[in-house]
């Protein structure tokens, strides 16, 4: 899994394009302040181990969050960071568990639409925490 996580100021989005011939068609545009951001890349090797990265996955986002002063995190499908690409039901699954986990410690948590590429907008500060990078 490779992780780049954002801490935004403003972090908007809008649908664009369908990325998953499968994913509901929708229309959706958010936008979201002093928020973290994780890009998410599931790669396949990750599909043996999916409890243990998500653990590792989930303790990355809660540290940054700490570091950023939020209790508000995104989760977003980002499958640029590597060749590698874990299966889209997997993924799936790992956000929606993932997100369930960090809401039962207290967080704020929300996806961005799985299966679509976005129109983003992000604002981010200019200091030591507000971008990170994890290979897990």
């Amino acid at each position: 899994m490779k992780l780049l996580i954002i801490y935004a100021n403003n972090f908007g989005y809008k649908t664009s394009n369908k990325g998953l011939e499968n994913a509901t068609t929708i229309n959706e545009e958010s936008l979201y302040t002093n928020a973290l951001v994780g890009f998410i890349h599931f790669e396949e090797k990750d599909e043996e181990n999916l409890q243990s990265v998500e653990t590792k996955m989930i303790k990355q986002l809660k540290w940054a969050a700490r570091k950023n002063e939020t209790e508000k995190i995104i989760l977003h499908s980002f499958a640029h960071l590597s060749n590698s690409k874990g299966s889209p039901e997997l993924t799936k699954q790992l956000f929606d568990s993932a997100e369930e986990r960090l809401k039962n410690s207290g967080y704020e948590v929300h996806q961005t639409p799985f299966g679509y590429f976005l129109d983003l907008n992000v604002q981010a500060p200019g200091h030591s925490f507000a971008r990170l990078f994890k290979e897990i």
